[in-house]
């Protein structure tokens, strides 16, 4: 059932993410409809690290509480670093292709400024290539969560092990295809290559999963690799949803109380998951 479980995941995950890059060449995305989103999935990601991935990985038997919380810093960490490092989120589509989605009444010298500054970074003929890598390793990542909670094996069924995760990739990762899209459009690169580009990307988290749930023989014995991957990861998702997302999403008053309340959706949803899922967790 896991088996199966998993597969449909890693399919569901590669179609979005060949949506997410095919999607600007469709659909115009504007400034709100990404803010929203992005609120929306930033609350999402947040409630899954917290209501699932710390408490899968602190109930192993082979972990603890602080063992938990040392892997949680250090996945956090390692993608603040990586955040820093690459800049490699742009997520304000409508700026990027030179629109702008402001009411008169709102529209204040500093956000126009801030929006502008995003807009204008820097798009060299190779800033793509810092993007894709620095969105590959964390999607590789990605992977190791989905793969990780995958293997943490419930007590009566596979049931829904695994969906708060499963559904944190999959509405974040077509922003990070989208990211890709319109960065490689705007230094020039060819249709062919993009779309070259795209396919590979979409399929690296479900294959990093796949082989993550391959690598590891719990006939073997997991260790400490599980809970610890679990740690990791929900570190990384509470670094995304906090250090990432959020502080592009612009709280304008007239789209403050909607952005307020999808992230609330987004956390009460991923708080929600957990009724679909076992009560107990065992690592085989």
């Amino acid at each position: 059932m896991a088996v199966s479980l998993l597969f449909l995941y890693g399919v569901a995950v590669l179609l979005a993410g060949l949506v997410g890059g095919w999607l600007p060449r469709r659909v115009h995305m504007t400034h709100t409809r990404t803010q929203l989103t992005m609120s929306f999935v930033a609350g999402l990601m947040l409630g899954v690290a917290f209501f699932h991935l710390i408490p899968h990985s602190a109930l192993a038997p082979s972990a603890d509480v602080d063992f938990t919380m040392l892997w949680v810093v250090v996945g956090l960490v390692f993608m603040l670093l990586l955040l820093r490092l690459f800049h490699f989120h742009q997520h304000d589509f409508a700026a990027a292709d030179g629109t702008c989605e402001h009411r008169a009444a709102d529209q204040h010298p500093h956000e126009h400024a801030h929006e502008h500054a995003h807009a204008q970074a820097p798009r060299g003929p190779f800033t793509w290539l810092g993007l894709l890598f620095g969105l590959s390793i964390h999607t590789v990542i990605d992977g190791i969560a989905l793969g990780a909670v995958m293997r943490a094996t419930p007590e009566s069924g596979a049931g829904l092990l695994g969906i708060g995760v499963f559904l944190a990739i999959l509405l974040h990762k077509p922003l990070d295809a989208l990211s890709i899209e319109t960065v490689m459009a705007a230094a020039g690169q060819p249709v062919r290559h993009r779309h070259y580009i795209n396919v590979a990307f979409a399929a690296l988290c479900p294959l990093t999963a796949w082989l993550f749930w391959l690598a590891v023989d719990p006939g073997l014995g997991i260790g400490l690799l599980l809970p610890a991957a679990l740690a990791f990861s929900a570190g990384a998702f509470i670094c995304i949803a906090l250090g990432d997302l959020l502080p592009e999403v612009q709280f304008h008053s007239h789209d403050r109380l909607k952005l307020t309340l999808l992230f609330a959706v987004g956390i009460a949803i991923a708080w929600g998951i957990g009724m679909f899922e076992p009560g107990h967790v065992h690592f085989a």
